[in-house]
């Protein structure tokens, strides 16, 4: 078995935590198509989101840093604590994990950060009450003056994984550049596993 270990929002674009908007719709359908031409020895685990299982859905735009202070390395945990036992009883001969650029948790490459001390935390409540525009508008404002930072490093969980699991691959999605994520994650699935390697 190879088992590709995979960020629930690259697969259903409702996770995103503003709600969807168009490259995430096109960054899953394109996901999903090329699962589905993968080998039959192919098997999926879309881990539960750990961002909405510590904030719920929507939640407003928050940095690694942000989530550290709320909690998320428990949360991070826990879903390792899964992948590992399912890791441990499946056996696959091939792991291969799926992160998302820029994500505070599933980050593999790249992170954002941005000073806890200067986030409006009230905006967390506000933000769930929002409807889809809004949320779109203040999620933006929220970034811009957060000053959030694209940096180098893995998101929370992906910082886990990478220690409990340094044999598997790690690829990273851009969900801003589809194109050259698409090509980068068929040819590693599609390749050999010293292609994918690491590919960022």
């Amino acid at each position: 078995m190879k088992l590709l270990i995979i960020a629930p929002c690259l697969l259903s674009p409702f996770y995103v935590y503003r709600g969807p908007k168009g490259k995430e719709y096109e960054t899953a359908r394109l996901l999903r198509e090329l699962i589905g031409e993968l080998g039959e020895d192919w098997q999926v685990l879309a881990y539960p989101c750990p961002e909405f299982e510590l904030l719920g859905w929507p939640r407003a735009p928050a940095s690694r840093e942000v989530y550290e202070g709320l909690g998320m390395r428990e949360r991070a945990n826990r879903v390792a604590d899964f992948i590992g036992r399912v890791l441990t009883e499946e056996k696959p001969g091939r792991v291969v994990f799926i992160g998302v650029k820029g994500s505070p948790t599933c980050g593999v490459f790249h992170t954002t950060s941005s000073d806890p001390k200067s986030y409006p935390y009230p905006v967390m409540r506000e933000f769930f009450y929002m409807g889809k525009e809004d949320r779109l508008i203040r999620s933006k404002e929220i970034v811009e003056k957060g000053g959030f930072k694209l940096v180098s490093g893995p998101g929370l969980l992906f910082e886990e994984l990478m220690k409990r699991f340094p044999d598997a691959e790690f690829l990273e999605f851009d969900k801003d550049d589809i194109r050259s994520s698409m090509k980068r994650t068929a040819r590693a699935l599609k390749g050999d596993k010293n292609r994918a390697r690491n590919n960022q």
